[in-house]
């Protein structure tokens, strides 16, 4: 093998790309202050210090509140563009689909209704 410039181009660029990418982890980890004890090893809350373990179980109730009200919320992004270019449509087709969308939106809410997800203290079947 002959070894020529071109060789040593690609291993000076590996070279120089491994300390490109490493060299900033290893002053980091070099000048970067050491700070022990306080509030460094407590779980963050909003800038508020902790109540009890944050091992807590929390009941299935908040996850749920949270996938439907994450449903929900886009739901409601999927109707701003449409009500920006409603306008623009001619015809009834746009309010039919329109109609439809928010027909199984308001079925959804009458489901959840009737399967008590709304009722907080109730415990949810599903």
């Amino acid at each position: 093998m002959v070894f020529n410039w071109l060789h040593l181009a690609i291993i000076l660029f590996l070279v120089v790309g491994i300390l490109f990418a490493g060299g900033p982890l290893i002053l980091a980890s070099l000048v970067s202050p050491r700070a022990r004890g306080g509030d460094i090893g407590m779980p963050y809350e909003c800038g508020m210090r902790p109540f009890g373990s944050s091992w807590t179980k929390f009941g299935v109730n908040y996850y749920v509140y949270a996938l439907i009200f994450l449903a929900f919320d886009v739901d409601v992004l999927y109707l701003f563009p449409v009500a920006v270019q409603y306008h623009l449509a001619e015809g009834w087709i746009a309010f039919v689909k329109v109609f439809i969308f928010l027909a199984f939106l308001g079925l959804s809410i009458v489901y959840f209704w009737a399967k008590g997800v709304f009722t907080w203290p109730h415990k949810i079947r599903l």
